[in-house]
């Protein structure tokens, strides 16, 4: 009985598929090339992130082995001279391995993690996924046969994908941004921690702990809590570089391959205070705006730009003619100012883009957002690409001349120092107080000559000299 009715029924929705009016029929399951059911273990590779970044500190591990991940989920957190980039997913799958511990260097191009691929995937993403290079032969065999892509991993490494363990540093890794973000503010490194939470993973009070031991000299059971002092005899300490610093070793020692030359002036403030004292005591009145107060720095920013209007060459770059082989200036059309930060993490240079677009308010809402993301260690790597010049205010720190190293792919770069109060002269010989401080520029001797630099620096002084001058000049 039951049969018959599932006939009836078959026929019925046979009946009524024949009358639909399909404008094609479907097509045949042998027709569909685009997407394929992938499963192979393959190496998915670190990706170039711009601005001839070779290697990034693994900061944080987002997955552990065996882990399931769709795509776009976060594998991981890698932190390079210009930013903290998270490293996405192309593709759902398991992990099998991860190649590097927290706090290792990552090789661009270098397998990153092995991901057991798994759903339907496009076949050129899949072959786009690894380039392995000549000779190298990938741990996935894969079957060409047309529509079927499957893997099967030889028995010597299978060991090694299913029986992972995680070390202290790894679990710490594993850490919430919260958690994370508290290392940072309280100068802990995490991998230090031994941390309470499931399976290892450090906690809030774990890191409160660690830090309040450590203040107080107690044992932190940490490798290298507190380095000896006052020791009976000489003794010497090795401490490893943090990734800040090694990557500020190699930018400095490209740097300094650059012919240098330094050129320095006083600058009078004078005017300059009068003028921010009373567009501060407007922005205080004026509850819409943003800014509630300006620094010099957002002049000095201006000035700078204008003075890269009239001379261009030091807004270029030095190259080379990859026809000829021979030296080039490649001029760029956008005024780029990196502004040096000090933070937590280190010296780090943010990107004001575009500034001769901006004017003097706008730039100071800019290096605001700039200074708050750089404070909370959320830069991004656009925040922090791109420049065409430097200035470094060192003189909020102290000091009152500088010598600048000039960044790489720049030629000049502007060191500020502290300002102080000193005599002078006024126009009828009387004394009166000026504040003073100085400019100090280095530029690439290759290609700039002193008096550029030294007209170049002249229309700086001349604008913040007499800041109400820049009202002639904007756009």
């Amino acid at each position: 009985m039951r049969l018959q009715v599932y006939s009836r029924v078959s026929s019925r929705q046979w009946q009524v598929y024949k009358n639909l009016n399909f404008p094609r029929p479907f097509p045949s399951a042998r027709s569909f090339h685009a997407t394929t059911r992938a499963q192979a273990i393959k190496p998915f590779l670190l990706a170039d992130i711009g601005e001839g970044i070779r290697e990034c500190e693994i900061i944080q591990w987002f997955v552990e082995p065996e882990a399931r991940v769709e795509e776009f989920d976060k594998l991981c957190e890698v932190q390079s001279d210009k930013a903290s980039v998270e490293i996405t997913s192309r593709f759902p799958g398991i992990v099998k391995k991860l190649h590097y511990e927290a706090g290792e260097m990552a090789k661009v191009g270098k397998p990153l993690v092995d991901i057991d691929i798994q759903g339907e995937v496009k076949q050129e993403d899949l072959a786009a996924l690894t380039e392995p290079s000549a000779g190298e032969e990938s741990k996935a065999q894969v079957d060409k046969t047309p529509g079927s892509l499957s893997s099967a991993p030889s028995m010597e490494t299978q060991p090694e994908l299913e029986n992972v363990s995680l070390s202290k540093g790894k679990h710490g890794a594993l850490a919430t941004p919260a958690v994370r973000h508290l290392t940072k503010e309280l100068d802990v490194n995490i991998s230090d921690v031994q941390g309470t939470g499931r399976d290892g993973r450090v906690m809030k009070e774990d890191v409160h702990q660690f830090a309040k031991l450590r203040d107080s000299g107690a044992s932190t059971r940490g490798p290298a809590s507190t380095l000896p002092i006052d020791t009976p005899t000489q003794t010497e300490t090795i401490t490893q570089l943090s990734n800040t610093q090694s990557m500020m070793f190699k930018s400095m020692t490209k740097s300094l391959t650059i012919p240098h030359f330094l050129y320095a002036d006083e600058i009078d403030f004078s005017r300059l205070l009068d003028l921010r004292t009373r567009l501060n005591k407007g922005l205080a009145k004026s509850p819409t705006n943003d800014i509630s107060k300006i620094s010099y720095l957002p002049f000095i920013i201006k000035a700078v730009s204008m003075a890269l209007q009239q001379y261009p060459m030091l807004n270029a770059r030095v190259d080379v003619d990859s026809s000829t082989g021979k030296p080039v200036l490649v001029h760029r059309s956008q005024h780029n100012i990196g502004i040096a930060m000090d933070t937590p993490s280190g010296l780090i240079v943010p990107v004001l883009k575009n500034v001769s677009t901006l004017n003097v308010l706008s730039i100071a809402a800019e290096l605001n957002r700039l200074q708050a993301l750089a404070a909370s260690g959320k830069l991004t790597t656009q925040d922090l690409s791109g420049g065409t010049i430097t200035v470094s205010n060192i003189g909020n720190i102290g000091g009152t001349v500088v010598s600048p190293v000039i960044v790489e792919k720049e030629v000049a770069i502007l060191g500020i120092g502290k300002m102080r109060r000193v005599p002078g002269f006024d126009e009828e010989d009387d004394v009166i107080a000026r504040q003073i401080c100085n400019f100090s520029w280095s530029a690439d001797h290759r290609v700039i000559d002193g008096a550029t630099m030294a007209r170049a620096a002249e229309v700086v002084k001349g604008f913040v000299e007499d800041p109400d001058s820049m009202v002639m000049h904007l756009r």
